[in-house]
């Protein structure tokens, strides 16, 4: 029981140490603001987290530069409009709908589609295995005759 204690306290430890209050905002809704966008910026370091969640430097960086927006007064749409100019859509956890987007989710599924049709055009145009011991073109007849020739030896 003491060791689970210990380490929800060092989690916790951990946690709180992850935004230094020196970074905050002095006003807690422009703080709240600030933090609802990290949340939607990806950290270009882990590639998986937000900059909210994320220790990286470079999140930190990106922390940095939202709160100098939110200071400055600009909305969260130029905010993100700012941050999609500088590093391109794939900042955001969750890019807006757009045709290279599209082509970018669609082309999964052409491809599995294409393959599937051409498994489904391969298979169809194979032809049944021959028997053993058939040729598949048949004898010509002086091999039949051979053959039976051969046949009337034994």
């Amino acid at each position: 029981m003491r060791r689970l204690l210990a380490i929800l306290a060092a989690v916790a430890c951990m946690a709180g140490a992850a935004a230094d209050p020196a970074e905050r905002l002095p006003d807690p809704a422009q703080e709240a603001r600030a933090r609802a966008i990290f949340r939607e910026v990806r950290c270009l370091v882990c590639q998986n987290e937000s900059i909210d969640d994320s220790e990286a430097a470079l999140a930190g960086d990106l922390r940095g530069i939202v709160r100098d927006q939110v200071k400055q007064g600009r909305s969260d749409q130029q905010i993100r409009a700012f941050l999609v100019d500088r590093y391109g859509e794939f900042v955001l956890l969750k890019p807006p709908f757009s045709l290279g987007n599209a082509l970018l989710w669609a082309t999964p599924w052409v491809a599995l589609f294409l393959g599937v049709g051409l498994m489904i055009l391969l298979l169809r145009r194979r032809t049944a295995p021959t028997p053993l011991g058939q040729d598949p073109e048949g004898l010509s007849s002086e091999e039949e005759a051979r053959l039976q020739l051969l046949l009337k030896d034994e």
